[in-house]
């Protein structure tokens, strides 16, 4: 196998090359470098606008890369210890749809987590597939759900020995992470794949310092979002594939029935630089990443009435590892939610957080941050914290049960619907997700049971003002259950 230059960026190279012959282009798109909409392009530059091109020889074509981006993939297989990596550039959505579509024919099983990300359940309704879920760990100090259990994994394979997949997430968006090595070990000496989605993981392979990834672990296939944390562009993502329990050419095929035939070049360039940084210079830069992650707890932990949790997680039930770029901020001693904190942290300190919820804000700290903008979201935490004062605060927030599951995802997806109220949607078959975003983890999924448990939590997390998705009504004041409307 031939050894990879990382200092080298094929596709990259190749699209600056391009740019630089000024093609006369009678071609898609039809701004025609930036001329056909000059706003556009006074506003991004001329380079940004010449560099969004279509596939062409010289550029190569994601459909079925014979050249440049061929090469480029193969330098982030190489890169992140897989054996194949294809472009994406959809996000990570659509490498988990991938990979649960080249693993899972319609009606046989998949073991997943509850606390997946919403991709993964229209993975499932996509390739017909049938969830068997497993409950995550759950903190209830901090009131969030946490990694699962290897045992759980392993319980659940000698119930479902047929299972064709096992779905892990690594790390959680809190930075958990599960006993991946275990998992892997488990499904496979069921015979059965795993799937991991690493769409907040995509820094860990490159410092020793953080948890073991998919492909470390003998994964089969994990998709990784290069965007959240590997500096590349806004929906840039990667497929990575090792092993033979999948086809690199069933992978393929699936990725072709919904990859786009215009794949942007801006993004894939960007995939393709930003590999070239992690593979030559990410260890020194996470290094440095960690250091600030660390000075932040550090700081945070010094204020009365907060509390950044950290390593101290590691070998609780659900945390196995940490990821430490994650910056969980427990705030429930102030006497206010998560939610509440991240709009005065927005609308006072000009600081947007990456996510909340009833008891936690959490902020990402990556290769881009600075310890100047560290020192302002603590010293604007400190300054929230005296004016709110210390408060004793019974945890008051509860999980809902996992509701149960009467109708696959797939059939309920394309069943008859009606729209009824809220309120009046216990003991109905929910045929839509309900969900807050961030962090897209389904509270309940299409062929679930509503219970008042649910209808109450969607409730409290309505009047916290929580963005809400999943559902028809932007509102979530009415939910669409199976069956028909009255006269249809």
């Amino acid at each position: 196998m031939r050894r990879i230059d990382h200092t080298k960026t094929p596709l990259f190279t190749a699209l600056k090359e391009h740019m630089n012959k000024d093609v006369i282009p009678f071609h898609v798109p039809g701004h025609k470098y930036g001329r056909g909409n000059p706003e556009l392009l006074e506003f991004f530059g001329e380079n940004t606008m010449k560099a969004d091109v279509n596939g062409m020889e010289d550029l190569d074509n994601a459909c079925n890369p014979i050249s440049v981006i061929k090469e480029a993939e193969e330098y982030v297989a190489d890169a992140f210890g897989a054996e194949e990596a294809f472009f994406l550039v959809n996000g990570t959505t659509s490498g988990i749809q991938a990979m649960i579509m080249s693993a899972v024919r319609p009606g046989e099983q998949i073991i997943i987590p509850r606390n997946a990300h919403k991709s993964t359940i229209g993975g499932i309704i996509l390739a017909g597939a049938i969830p068997i879920y497993v409950p995550s760990e759950i903190n209830e100090e901090l009131g969030i759900a946490m990694g699962v259990s290897a045992g759980v994994i392993k319980k659940a394979l000698e119930v479902h020995d047929f299972a064709k997949a096992v779905f892990v997430v690594n790390p959680t968006y809190y930075g958990a992470v599960s006993d991946l090595k275990s998992i892997v070990r488990s499904a496979h000496r069921n015979g059965t794949a795993v799937l991991v989605d690493e769409a907040h993981g995509a820094h860990m392979h490159f410092h020793d310092e953080f948890p073991l990834t998919a492909m470390e672990v003998g994964a089969d296939m994990s998709a990784c979002s290069t965007h959240k944390t590997g500096g590349s562009l806004t929906q840039s993502s990667v497929l990575l594939l090792r092993g033979n329990m999948i086809e690199k050419e069933v992978v393929k095929q699936v990725l072709n029935l919904n990859f786009t035939t215009s794949a942007s070049y801006l993004l894939m360039a960007s995939i393709d630089t930003s590999r070239k940084l992690m593979a030559t210079q990410g260890e020194a830069m996470l290094t440095e990443t960690l250091e600030l992650c660390r000075y932040a707890r550090e700081r945070l932990n010094e204020i009365e009435g907060v509390y950044a949790f950290g390593r101290e997680l590691v070998g609780t039930p659900g945390c196995f590892d940490l990821d430490e770029t994650k910056l969980g901020i427990h705030v429930r001693r102030l006497g206010i939610t998560g939610f509440e904190m991240e709009k005065i942290l927005r609308k006072e300190y000009n600081i947007q957080v990456e996510m909340s919820d009833i008891y936690n804000v959490m902020a990402i700290i990556t290769l881009g941050d600075r310890k100047e903008d560290i020192d302002k979201l603590v010293d604007a935490v400190a300054d929230i914290a005296k004016k709110q004062g210390v408060h004793e605060v019974k945890n008051i927030v509860y999980m809902p049960d996992m509701p149960e599951l009467i109708v696959s995802p797939r059939d309920a997806f394309y069943s008859p619907k009606r729209a009824i109220p809220l309120e009046e949607c216990a003991g109905h078959i929910c045929a839509e997700m309900i969900m807050a975003y961030p962090p897209g983890i389904p509270i309940i999924c299409p062929g679930e049971r509503i219970t008042k448990d649910i209808i109450d939590y969607v409730k409290l997390l309505k009047e916290e003002e929580c963005q809400m998705q999943g559902t028809a009504d932007p509102y979530v004041n009415y939910i669409r259950v199976l069956g028909r409307s009255v006269g249809e």
